[in-house]
């Protein structure tokens, strides 16, 4: 291992690690690149296991020096793009987004596009679904007769007369611009108008339209008013449709996040005219103990990279320590402005649910093997926990105590393979000793019938009840094939064999989710069994306040009946062939 370098500067810059092969294996930005740098070697930081993995395979590290925080951002997220660091995790932004392309041409078009070229076209976007740019365009080529041929209407083809009107002429979509029935002039302001459109700038339209058909009406061309009117309207219902958010709030850009134990979500709203006209959500992958800001500024130096917004000002869901080039940041407390926040953050969430819920419909196998994997590496295990068993007793007062150990295999309930049990070995209240006789139980009954046994075993409890059934383990010579956890209810603590300090999980990880789902249907399925039992022994108890009736004429009544509560419904002569008319009567005068 690598010792720390101390002729780093005290810089802003890049940090890359090297692993012996001189692969990059972890890229990092820093203000100060000696003080980040030394911080991996530090002892406090080896309480992290992901870190001394890192920390041991750095053989030589490497940095450059710029000149902002917000250049090393961006060189870092480039870098990470381009090395792909096993230790870091990159945007997901590898898909290709769809844009809206002004073509530099003769008589540009506007149409759809995925690939952006260097050729002087104008790119607006990118958008984040095909059905927001082909609505736009439609309500584009209503208010105006834009061309949608490809040809090449250079004054020589014009003149030449190489092109003939099409059906979109006919149908009133086009002007003719390929026989000269259109100037280019003519042509391009309503290009200049589309273009205000797809920037949001709908009022500025409305306000150029309403100037035209006033004109229109003065020289008493009403038809041409009228059609004008008419693309007012259209306009005007698509603004409808755009989420108004304040008369107050003009134009303004919303940045959020949200994040899981893997993975942040940062949406970018857009605010023109005091209407939401974009919204688009980046996906981050989590690196090493990567904060909720840290993701934010992240997301926010790649949105603006993508959307060319890097001089606009910002409304923030977070602090951001950086200077984002002179912009100013606003982290709203109250009013409008935290309404958007809050409304960014929401869209964020949607995001990560439909995403989640988009990979389980997909590859519903891929999604499980996530998240045992995630399980696995939270937990420290040797082994996938494809087989999972929990334990939880229940008992009032040491009365009736039970317990119960429900199976969970793929992350899935196999209800068939639930077990109740009633405590046998142990008198009053010992929760310690219940847990050892259940455990030692369960797996010698396993042992002897040759079943497979879970890879994992959740105790409901802390320290002395996971103790308990470590003891069990150790008595059947299973603690080094099984591995067991206890948690605790009050904070969700995770304690681990011989260490007495607890693990917390993060509350938004599916691991500790599917750990409390397991404990939950545990502590379900042990109440249910208690409160049956407590029950029961209540009826039965009842029978023996009868006169008459002793011992071994319940005896005889449960092995014909079952339950208190059918020989309660018994009829008379179906009584009597069983304890006799006499006690038959007793037991029909009580009930009655």
């Amino acid at each position: 291992m690598v010792r720390h370098n101390t002729s780093l500067p005290k810089k802003t810059g890049v940090y890359l690690f090297y692993n012996k092969e001189g692969k990059v294996i972890y890229v990092g930005k820093a203000k100060k690149l000696n003080k980040r740098v030394s911080v991996y070697f530090s002892k406090d930081k080896f309480k992290n296991t992901k870190t001394q993995l890192l920390v041991k395979q750095i053989y030589k590290i490497d940095y450059v020096v710029v000149k902002t925080e917000s250049d090393a951002l961006l060189l870092e997220n480039n870098l990470i793009k381009k090395h792909q660091p096993k230790f870091n995790v990159l945007m997901k932004d590898d898909k290709t987004y769809p844009w809206i392309c002004v073509k530099k041409e003769a008589f540009p078009r506007l149409f759809f596009t995925r690939k952006k070229t260097n050729d002087g076209s104008l790119y607006f976007g990118p958008y984040p679904s095909v059905k927001t740019i082909n609505t736009l365009l439609s309500l584009i080529k209503q208010i105006y007769p834009i061309r949608t041929c490809n040809y090449e209407l250079s004054k020589q083809n014009i003149k030449k007369k190489k092109f003939k009107v099409c059906l979109e002429y006919h149908l009133g979509n086009c002007k003719g611009a390929c026989e000269g029935l259109e100037t280019e002039k003519n042509y391009s302001k309503s290009i200049v108008q589309s273009i205000e459109i797809v920037k949001g700038n709908t009022n500025s339209v409305i306000k150029n339209l309403l100037t035209q058909m006033s004109a229109k009406s003065s020289q008493q061309e009403f038809e041409d008013a009228h059609s004008i009117k008419e693309k007012i309207k259209l306009l005007k219902n698509y603004q409808s449709k755009s989420i108004v958010v304040s008369n107050n709030i003009k134009n303004a850009r919303v940045y959020s996040v949200f994040s899981d134990a893997t993975h942040g979500y940062v949406n970018y709203l857009r605010v023109i005219d005091g209407a939401i006209n974009m919204s688009h959500v980046l996906e981050i992958k989590k690196k090493l103990n990567e904060s909720e800001e840290e993701l934010l500024l992240l997301g926010i130096v790649e949105l603006q990279r993508i959307f060319k917004e890097d001089k606009s000002d910002i409304i923030a869901s977070h602090k951001i320590a950086y200077n984002l080039n002179s912009c100013k940041i606003t982290i709203p407390k109250k009013g409008e402005k935290l309404k958007l926040v809050e409304l960014s953050i929401r869209n964020a969430k949607y995001y990560r649910k439909d995403r989640l819920s988009e990979l389980q419909n997909i590859d519903p196998k891929k999604h499980t093997n996530r998240i045992l994997t995630q399980l696995k590496q939270d937990l420290h295990l040797k082994k996938t926990p494809i087989h999972i068993e929990c334990f939880d007793n229940s008992n009032i007062q040491g009365s009736n105590p039970t317990s119960a150990c429900v199976v969970f295999k793929n992350a899935k309930p196999q209800k068939k393979e639930y077990r109740h049990f009633n405590i046998k070995t142990v008198t009053g209240i010992d929760d310690f000793s219940s847990m050892k006789e259940v455990v030692f139980r369960r797996y010698k009954r396993l042992i002897a019938k040759k079943n497979s046994l879970p890879q994992l075993v959740i105790v409901d409890g802390g320290k002395g009840q996971l103790n308990a059934a470590i003891n069990a383990l150790r008595k059947l010579n299973l603690l080094e094939n099984i591995a067991i956890i206890g948690i605790a209810k009050r904070l969700e603590e995770i304690y681990f064999p011989n260490d007495k300090y607890p693990l917390y999980l993060d509350k938004k990880s599916e691991s500790l989710k599917l750990i409390q789902r397991l404990r939950n249907e545990a502590h379900r399925f042990s109440l249910r069994h208690h409160r049956n039992k407590r029950s029961a022994n209540f009826l039965t108890s009842e029978l023996y306040s009868i006169n008459g009736i002793g011992a071994k004429t319940i005896s005889d009544l449960l092995k014909k009946f079952k339950s208190v509560k059918r020989i309660k419904e018994a009829k008379k002569q179906d009584l009597t062939k069983v304890i006799g008319l006499s006690k038959a009567n007793k037991i029909i005068s009580y009930f009655s």
